[in-house]
Formats: C-alpha cells, structure tokens, sequence
C-alpha cells in the first residue's frame, strides 16, 4: 500500500496552525500522519529553525542541537523499560469524558424510574413517562460530552487538530450506544413501539447538536430540555393523555425534523474547526 505523505505546503500550514486557509480535516490528517511517519517529522523539525525559508531546506542549528542531545539521550534510552501497551481505558478515553459517566448513570436510572411507573400503572389510556421522556434522555449526555465546565481536559482536548466535529460525533455516538439499549429495553416492557421513540430520540440529539454550533452545546442542550419539559411534559402529565406529537401520526415531524437537525450540522461542520466556542 502506498503511503501518501503530507506536501510542503501542508506541512508549513500546520507549523503555522493556518486555519484561515487550510480546512481543519486537512491539519488533522497532517497531526495524524506524523504520529507514524518519522520521515515527515524530521520534515517538520528541519522547519521549526525561525527564519528558515521552507520546508525541508534544513535547518543546521536545529540539526545540530538535535544531534547533541540525542547522543546524551541514546544510551540512557537503551536501559528503559518500553512503554506498556495501551490499555482498554486509554482507548475508551477517545470515545467518553469522566463527566459522561454519572451523566449516564442518571440518565439509566431516570429511565428505569419512567419504566416503573409506565408497568405500575397499565391500561390503554396510559401517559407512558418512557415515551414522554425518550426524546430528552440523550441530551444531558451529550452536553457532558462536549462541556467547559465539566470535563477537566477540555482544554487540552480542544487544542489540537483532532478535536471539532468528529470528535463530538464520536462522544454523541458514545451517549446514544449507552440510551439506545435501555430504552429499546424499556420500550420491549411496556409496548411503546420502537419508532415512537427512537425518532424524536435522534431529532432532539440532532437539533442540540445543531443549535450548540450557535450557542454551545450545554446551552443549546438546556434550551432543548426545558422547552420539551414546558411544552410537551408538563401539558402531558397534567392532561392525562399522550401529545399528539408523541402518537404515530406524529412521526412524520419527526424525522423531518431530524434531516433539518442533520442538515444544519453538516452545513455548519466548519464552525466546529474552533471547537472552544462552542462549549
């Protein structure tokens, strides 16, 4: 297979953290790469001297000082141990926040109280609190995911190439693999159809995610989990009787709310290049 390495071009761009004009999966192809080439990193090395006009005319002072140190470092580098290998919690680590973890635990246990009370109290004209709830369950998650205040290397994780978009797809990915289970379990016990749920489901995670390019994921969450709880649960529960929106005539809103919801991220996937904004 061959191996395609990053130009001179790309290469200054990233020493020079150009996101003006390089697109921010370009860079993070770059930081990917070096991670396994050493061929490139001698490249970018040799243009880290200030005043070198390009990448890979060498820089002799860099060089030259990178020899010196090496040849201290070498024979002590051949008496220590090797590195251990990576464990299963390092690579869970690209996936979760430690902020995720009791997000997720309440959001399990918000569920089996919803499933109990759903099984407590039977009968066809029965509010389902699962169905009632379903829709915001995943947000607080995803609002731990991607959040200044509660994840502790948030910091560190939006200073690099990698973090954006397809990070926050990832943790978005991580909360639902975790959601999704307990509620088709929940929906499996009381009867609840899984497209009753499941739709709004993925249109509530799809428009926080929408509305966080704007305001921020933990705003847009807490605006998506409160107008839902003014506006449909608490009308729901008062009532006695399932909102229209939740019955089977309703799933049409639904998913397209959910193509919007997708449609403005994709639109928007540059505006998380500077992911800090949108804690």
């Amino acid at each position: 297979m061959t191996v395609e390495h990053p130009s001179a071009r790309l290469l200054a761009a990233y020493l020079d953290d150009d996101a003006a004009t390089t697109a921010a999966d370009e860079l993070w192809a770059v930081e990917a790469h070096l991670e396994t080439c050493p061929a490139c990193r001698e490249r970018l090395s040799a243009a880290v001297c200030p005043g070198a006009p390009a990448v890979g005319t060498g820089a002799p002072a860099v060089a030259a000082l990178t020899a010196a140190v090496w040849s201290e470092l070498e024979p002590r580098l051949a008496v220590v141990a090797p590195a251990p290998p990576r464990r299963p919690a390092a690579r869970l680590s690209t996936w979760t926040t430690p902020a995720m973890a009791p997000w997720l635990a309440m959001v399990l246990v918000v569920t089996a109280l919803a499933l109990l009370l759903d099984r407590a109290n039977p009968g066809p004209d029965r509010v389902s609190l699962l169905l009632v709830l379903a829709p915001v369950l995943p947000v607080g998650g995803v609002a731990a995911a991607w959040s200044r205040g509660l994840d502790p290397a948030y910091e560190l994780t939006v200073a690099t190439p990698r973090a954006g978009l397809p990070l926050l797809l990832r943790r978005t990915a991580a909360v639902l693999a975790v959601v999704l289970p307990a509620l088709l379990l929940g929906g499996w016990a009381t009867g609840v159809t899984a497209a009753q749920w499941l739709l709004p489901c993925l249109a509530f995670t799809s428009t926080t995610l929408a509305l966080g390019a704007l305001l921020g994921v933990t705003r847009a969450a807490v605006a998506v989990a409160a107008g839902w709880l003014a506006v449909v649960v608490a009308p729901t529960v008062a009532a006695g009787r399932t909102a229209a929106v939740l019955r089977a005539d309703g799933l049409p809103l639904w998913g397209v709310l959910l193509a919007l919801g997708v449609a403005v991220v994709v639109a928007r996937r540059g505006t998380w290049t500077a992911p800090g904004r949108n804690g």
